[in-house]
């Protein structure tokens, strides 16, 4: 058995007049039986990562509302979720830097050693909104085969090292729009935002808390935090 903790909480208000807010953190399962928990399976471990994934995100949805002094409930019967009374938005993501249990398409991204799952959640009363959270670095050749061709003309011009960088903040606004709109996985990273990638680009991403742009587009605004390693799309 194993219950779950929450650290390095943040908290990050977007929008005043629309009540739209984000919060990422780690979560940590807590075994009773720690050696029990090292005997487990490969499919063992995989069951237990999904089930620490799915808690971990309820659990900051049920933070974050409590901050705001929010009593209310998901309803999960439909996407996007909703909160039950208020209707607020809820949007979730999460990460774990294991490619053992990746999905078809999370299987090519190259994974990082991570203690911690990592979990995001953004709730808003205007809107379906869309959050991102990401460790992994996304590979070149994963772009090339789903990302849309003007992107990989400008990505192909960048140094290695920007290049890298774009790829990922691609990555994580493509996911988002996905989760908004209900795309289909190459529907949605098939998307052209090479419009983003100058913007994404020149800001000094080690130090700065919050970049937000607007997509043209879908009139949507994006927030890049960068050192939660979260994209918001809201």
């Amino acid at each position: 058995m194993q219950n779950l903790m929450l650290h390095d909480i943040h908290y990050t208000e977007l929008d005043t007049k629309t009540m739209t807010w984000c919060a990422t953190a780690q979560v940590r399962a807590l075994y009773h039986n720690q050696k029990a928990s090292t005997c487990l399976s490969t499919p063992q471990i995989a069951y237990s990562q999904r089930q620490q994934q799915r808690a971990g995100v309820r659990l900051l949805l049920l933070a974050l509302l409590k901050k705001l002094s929010i009593t209310d409930s998901l309803d999960e019967s439909s996407f996007p979720y909703r909160l039950t009374h208020s209707q607020y938005y809820v949007c979730f993501s999460h990460t774990s830097g294991s490619s053992k249990n990746a999905t078809r398409m999370q299987n090519a991204i190259e994974n990082l050693d991570t203690p911690y799952v990592k979990v995001a959640v953004i709730i808003s009363r205007h809107r379906a909104s869309g959050i991102d959270i990401e460790v992994n670095a996304v590979k070149w050749q994963v772009a090339k085969r789903f990302y849309h061709p003007k992107e990989l003309a400008t990505l192909q011009a960048l140094p290695t090292i920007q290049r890298n960088s774009a790829i990922r903040w691609l990555w994580q606004i493509k996911e988002s729009f996905i989760k908004i709109h209900q795309y289909t996985l190459a529907q949605g990273l098939g998307m052209d935002y090479s419009a983003m990638i100058p913007d994404l680009l020149n800001q000094p991403a080690e130090t700065l808390p919050l970049l937000t742009m607007t997509d043209d587009n879908s009139n949507y605004r994006i927030a890049v935090i960068p050192l939660q390693q979260t994209v918001i799309i809201y």
